[in-house]
């Protein structure tokens, strides 16, 4: 069985509705919807994880699911999808996701035990002193699972926005570094503890999948190499068990005068104030599943590829990123 996977930072998708969670048609957010739509039709997903999604209130009177559905069914109509979300996030702005129901049964499918769950407080050794601090996801990671039309797991799903490395703060140099190694250790536990996650279902014979805005790359820059790890590498998994390594889905990035390459996005450096690219975003699969297809969807990069090129506009107004786009085989 094959399938089209993408995951997508729609930056700030909760501005697109109105406060009774109907879609804007006009002005700059009907625009940004259309935009938007036309990428989705383009790449033609039967599932898209969704970052920075709509928001889900936690009395329930206004959800993700609801919202996404009824911006699909305005801006869609050509295409059925349904949506699905999990548990809120403490601030604003949700993880979810869209899927075609003919081709895919989703399910929203935690942990449940109590101290596992991706909602609660954990504990984790980010420094490798026998010490373990507490943390806490402020977006917690969307568990899913995915089913075949007959109700067949196909693989389990993880989407990750992990807490970014940036501070928006005025600060002097020596609160800069506390604050950065601070979140980057912080950025560690939340990746430990989706690891610990992949570890429990491949340990179970299950199919992983991990997706998302995770706010790291591969490489070992200064942070990374002084606590000699990446998160990227932390979700990837133990070489001491190969055979659950986690692969990514793209080519291995490359540095340039100008960053990395693939880049799934571009970002203002706090100190030079330079533009650089990045490669946060990632779709990274277990060994059971076959890459037949990986690829950011960047028309700056992409220029051999007619259907990107056609949405070049489209791509670089929609958001600050570029999906990440997979063809799997299950």
């Amino acid at each position: 069985m094959q399938l089209k996977i993408g995951v997508y930072n729609i930056a700030w998708m909760r501005d697109l509705f109105e406060s009774n969670g109907n879609p804007k048609t006009t002005g700059k957010e009907g625009i940004k919807s259309r935009q938007l739509a036309d990428i989705i039709r383009g790449m033609d997903p039967d599932f898209l994880g969704i970052v920075e999604g709509p928001d889900t209130l936690v009395n329930g009177s206004k959800t993700s699911t609801q919202q996404l559905e009824a911006w699909a069914a305005h801006y869609l109509p050509d295409k059925t999808f349904k949506g699905i979300h999990g548990y809120p996030s403490a601030g604003q702005q949700e993880l979810c996701a869209l899927y075609k129901p003919d081709k895919l049964n989703v399910l929203f499918t935690p942990e449940t035990k109590e101290g596992d769950r991706f909602n609660q407080p954990f504990l984790m050794d980010t420094t490798n002193r026998m010490i373990k601090e507490q943390y806490q996801h402020y977006r917690p990671p969307l568990e899913l699972s995915l089913l075949a039309p007959d109700n067949r797991l196909l693989s389990r799903v993880i989407i990750a926005h992990t807490k970014s490395k940036g501070i928006f703060d005025k600060v002097d140099y020596a609160r800069f570094e506390q604050l950065s190694q601070r979140d980057r250790l912080r950025l560690f536990g939340g990746c430990m503890h989706i690891r610990e996650r992949c570890d429990q279902y491949l340990s179970k014979g299950q199919q992983v999948i991990v997706m998302g805005d995770i706010n790291d790359g591969f490489e070992l820059d200064f942070y990374e190499n002084r606590f000699s790890k990446s998160a990227v590498e932390i979700l990837l998994g133990d070489l001491w068990k190969p055979e659950w390594v986690l692969r990514s889905t793209l080519p291995r990035p490359k540095l340039t005068a100008h960053g990395w390459t693939p880049y799934s996005g571009r970002f203002k450096d706090r100190i030079t104030g330079d533009l650089f690219n990045v490669l946060i975003d990632h779709i990274l699969v277990s060994q059971g599943l076959k890459v037949l297809k990986g690829q950011v969807w960047n028309p700056f990069l992409e220029k051999n590829d007619p259907v990107i090129q056609s949405l070049k506009t489209q791509l670089a107004q929609g958001s600050d990123h570029y999906p990440v786009y997979t063809e799997l085989e299950f």
